[in-house]
């Protein structure tokens, strides 16, 4: 997630926007930008990298004034490069912008304005709102900003600073957070509370539709509409640690909590109007024409995200009627798979520099075979070296145990299943309007989940006591049980396996003994049966089993279990992306109650570069 700094006061503002900038270093970012209003007039200084690049080059030319904008950018519309960094400006550099999120139509903006005249220099959405204000302007900066913010739709952050009004910084949110700081004499824009921290701890939140003026002795707030708000001002009482992880213990448990927006932004633009289908403009090669060439597909990841091609596989088989197979990166190569230019190969890596999975999309391509790429990471290895990539706009994850990352690699899937359906004729219309009703509900579904997190908790101090554990499921249940007890594993260290509930009798039920906790996962509806027979063949060796399961099978599953989690009920294929939440904050909850180090679990890294 992009990070905005601004500041307008008395002090040098280069030190003050290099500093905010460094304290949201943490969010991750691929290139880092400043501008000032200087004696020269506006001047932007920007750098692909670490933000320790674009201060050496400011050691060398610095930017000498008292009120700028700053931006670390994650790439979203272009790959990381000077040209793409942040700030962007417009023809005549009289404008500035720094901007978080996407804008959804950008395209048919900037052909727009491409017709009238406009030049544009890189290949981002953020290039056409400082064309937009330019057009806009007519003397009143604040004005222009509501008319430029009145043609763009999608979620967007906003800091702006023009040299013909260099007394005010103007600051809007819609869907993308921002705080404004109050300080004495100066004042400060921040996309999170800690780029701002050091400098003041009272501070005005934005909410959706408003905006922000800013002079150095004052701030008006106001709606996108013009009329003016009053808000109560909030003190932070937060040290510098805890305002980076946004008052949350960990980062895990944030991650977790960021996952309804995770949800929303992986969707955001890629589902027409009135559902009446899908649109992933980033598939270039993958089209319907060559969708109808394919003859099977192969997804290929490690880890969290493997788990994640379980239940892609199945979503797609649903939809496309085309064989899936879903192989672990690092044995793929070793197989001999059978690849042709009829396989389409879906790698799937949150960094997008996994070493296997980077292999694996080597070979799928060295055998003529089609790539798409599902990651995290715009400009990653992964990215550039796919045929096409569907960018999940999860943000960066800190934590090692991956959680928001895989849930919107599970709307990457429901998507793209659904994009395939559509170009293959395999479902109708009403059917694939059905699914999207139900996938934009999952946001709001996913935050009751969260608001009872104190039910799991308790559940979870109860089974932190044990040092062996099973997940049992069937269908998609079981490609979800791998994932909770993967990150049980992690975590907190406690032995977990996961089986389909089924295979228990081959030989797993060996195992079970008096007082073994057993979480079973119950979402699919035509296996409610099936699922509550395993379930007593468990209890009849005495595991104690604890159910996850949604409101429409909870009266036939209570009986047979020792406790249960009931979730909202959603279709369910696509349960998945709600059955997990409980089962990562039951691994968190576990791995803190022994006492273990959430974030940063023994002997793993984030992003696994080696083979």
């Amino acid at each position: 997630m992009c990070g905005i700094v601004g500041y307008i006061g008395t002090r040098d503002s280069q030190a003050v926007l290099l500093d905010g900038l460094s304290k949201l270093e943490y969010r991750g970012y691929d290139s880092a930008g400043i501008a000032v209003f200087t004696p020269q007039g506006l001047q932007i200084s920007k750098a692909q990298g670490r933000l320790a690049v674009l201060a050496s080059r400011l050691e060398d030319e610095p930017l000498q004034g008292t009120v700028g904008i700053g931006h670390t950018r994650w790439a979203t519309h272009g790959k990381p490069s000077d040209v793409n960094s942040h700030p962007h400006t417009d023809e005549a550099m009289k404008f500035s912008v720094v901007h978080n999120g996407i804008v959804e139509n950008y395209m048919e903006l900037k052909e727009e304005l491409i017709e009238a005249g406009y030049i544009f220099v890189s290949e981002t959405d953020t290039e056409v709102i400082s064309h937009l204000i330019a057009r806009e302007y007519d003397g009143d900066i604040v004005k222009a900003v509501q008319r430029a913010t009145s043609h763009m739709r999608g979620a967007f952050a906003l800091a702006v600073l023009t040299e013909y009004e260099p007394e005010k910084l103007v600051a809007v949110r819609f869907a993308s957070p921002l705080v404004i700081g109050i300080g004495d004499g100066e004042n400060f824009i921040g996309s999170d509370i800690p780029a701002i921290l050091q400098y003041t701890r009272r501070v005005y939140i934005l909410n959706d539709g408003e905006m922000a003026v800013l002079t150095k002795d004052a701030v008006e707030l106001m709606t996108l509409e013009g009329n003016f708000i009053s808000r109560e001002m909030i003190v932070v009482d937060w040290d510098a640690l805890t305002a980076e992880k946004g008052g949350y213990d960990h980062f895990m448990l944030k991650e977790i909590h960021e996952q309804p927006k995770a949800y929303r932004d992986t969707m955001r633009g890629r589902i027409k109007e009135e559902r009446s289908g899908i649109k992933l403009p980033e598939l270039k090669h993958v089209s319907a024409s060559k969708l109808r060439a394919i003859r099977n597909v192969h997804i290929v990841a490690c880890g969290t995200a493997y788990h994640a091609g379980l239940v892609g596989r199945t979503l797609i088989e649903q939809c496309a009627g085309l064989p899936v197979e879903t192989d672990v990166a690092s044995e793929y190569r070793y197989r001999s798979p059978i690849i042709t230019p009829e396989t389409l190969v879906i790698v799937v890596s949150q960094s997008g520099e996994t070493a296997d999975t980077l292999a694996a999309l080597r070979e799928a391509k060295r055998c003529g075979a089609t790539v798409l790429a599902i990651t995290n990471v715009v400009g990653s290895s992964v990215a550039r070296e796919a045929d096409d990539t569907v960018v999940t706009w999860a943000g960066p994850e800190i934590a090692v145990a991956s959680t928001k990352a895989y849930t919107s690699q599970l709307v990457a899937f429901m998507l793209l299943s659904l994009y395939m359906a559509e170009s293959l004729g395999t479902k109708e219309e009403a059917w694939i309007q059905e699914q999207l009703a139900a996938m934009e509900a999952l946001p709001e579904q996913v935050e009751r989940i969260l608001e009872q997190a104190d039910e799991l908790k308790r559940v979870a101090e109860d089974m932190a006591q044990h040092d062996h554990m099973f997940f049992i499921g069937r269908g998609l249940d079981y490609a979800v049980a791998l994932e909770g007890s993967l990150k049980l594993k992690e975590i907190s260290y406690i032995h977990s396996e996961a089986y389909a509930a089924g295979e228990l009798k081959h030989g797993t039920l060996a195992l079970i003994e008096e007082g073994i906790p057993v979480v079973a996962l119950i979402t699919q509806s035509a296996l409610v049966e099936k699922m509550v027979s395993n379930i007593k063949e468990v209890k009849a060796r005495g595991g104690v089993v604890y159910a996850i399961t949604d409101e429409a099978n909870a009266p036939a599953v209570q009986k047979a279990v020792d406790g249960m989690f009931v979730l909202p009920t959603t279709l369910p294929r696509l349960a998945p992306a709600l059955s997990v939440v409980p089962m990562q904050l039951i691994a968190y909850y576990a791995s803190l109650a022994r006492g273990n180090d959430v974030d940063k679990p023994r002997n793993l890294a984030k992003s696994v570069t080696v083979e």
